[in-house]
């Protein structure tokens, strides 16, 4: 038996649940991960709101979709994304049904071995939000001598791709509330707040040659286009309302992204390994206070992100 968080019903973060659950015999190829922190993710209040379907037979439903922890259990030949698995390493697991647990299983091929340079905390909130920047990055064509606007850079996916674009050789200019400036600052980024008046602060900075929007404002969209000459070099994750009429790209990992983001994988490893990326944690909830850790999740003020530990 685990204890793992689960969706009672459709709704609020009051929705969530510790719940005792059986797990199952390892089959081929998959590994039991001891976990000692869980990311949270805004897609996981989307899966437990109903938003993405609300159909009753899925619950009660586990909630949580990556982890860092130490392997308990291997089948034989079991091979992660980067390299053999066995037990007692640290890993990271990402693409799992049940993440907020004490103990998940998970496919060999979605884990990878954790840097000894990151926490476990750290570690768990360093794959998604990493594979997903990487994901705008690469859509966007991104790359060295580019200057890229990036909307909502303080939160968890954003901070990655502020720190991703200039490793590349990007330059960015980030979008925040002034309260965050010093934290962008600090990892090479050019801070500007938003609000009326936005893209001629932009403008003041420089030519803008791609924007990833994480927010889907409609300042930030509109700012985007008004901005960047190519339209195939705007791209976003949550303006989904109005990205068809405007042109611009919905990414959303569907229609060859996952494969882009699994295979960012290694490379989000190896830079965290060089210290090259890092993963700020702005709070860590106990796994009992999950929706608690959501509520706050959901007033938008994190700094980074917001993890739960067994």
């Amino acid at each position: 038996m685990t204890r793992t968080v689960v969706a009672e019903a459709y709704g609020g973060p009051e929705v969530l649940a510790l719940q005792d659950i059986e797990l199952p015999e390892l089959v081929e190829g998959q590994v039991l991960v001891d976990v000692r922190a869980a990311g949270t993710n805004p897609f996981d209040a989307k899966v437990y709101s109903g938003e993405m379907g609300d159909d009753p037979a899925r619950l009660p439903m586990p909630i949580g979709l990556e982890v860092a922890g130490v392997v308990a259990a291997v089948t034989p030949g079991a091979t992660g994304y980067t390299g053999p698995l066995t037990v007692g390493d640290e890993v990271i697991v990402t693409n799992i049904n049940g993440g907020y647990a004490d103990q998940v299983i998970a496919n060999a091929a979605d884990v990878g071995r954790k840097p000894e340079n990151l926490s476990f905390e750290q570690a768990a909130g360093l794959v998604l939000a990493g594979a997903t920047a990487w994901h705008l990055l690469t859509n966007t064509r991104v790359g060295t001598g580019d200057t890229v606007l990036i909307h909502g850079a303080s939160g968890g996916v954003g901070l990655m791709a502020v720190q991703l674009a200039v490793a590349h050789g990007a330059t960015v200019i980030a979008t925040a509330s002034p309260a965050r400036h010093d934290q962008l600052r600090k990892y090479g980024a050019e801070p500007v707040a938003y609000g009326d008046g936005l893209a001629d602060r932009v403008r003041a900075i420089g030519s803008v040659d791609a924007a990833l929007d994480l927010v889907g404002t409609d300042e930030a969209l509109d700012t985007s286009v008004e901005l960047v000459a190519d339209r195939s070099r705007i791209a976003t994750i949550a303006g989904f309302a109005r990205a068809g009429e405007l042109g611009i790209a919905v990414l959303t990992g569907a229609e060859g992204g996952q494969a882009i983001r699994d295979a960012a994988r290694p490379e989000l490893v190896e830079l965290a390994a060089q210290g090259r990326v890092e993963v700020t944690v702005d709070r860590v909830f106990p796994l009992v206070e999950a929706a608690e850790a959501h509520r706050y999740l959901q007033t938008g003020h994190a700094r980074g992100k917001v993890v739960l530990v067994p």
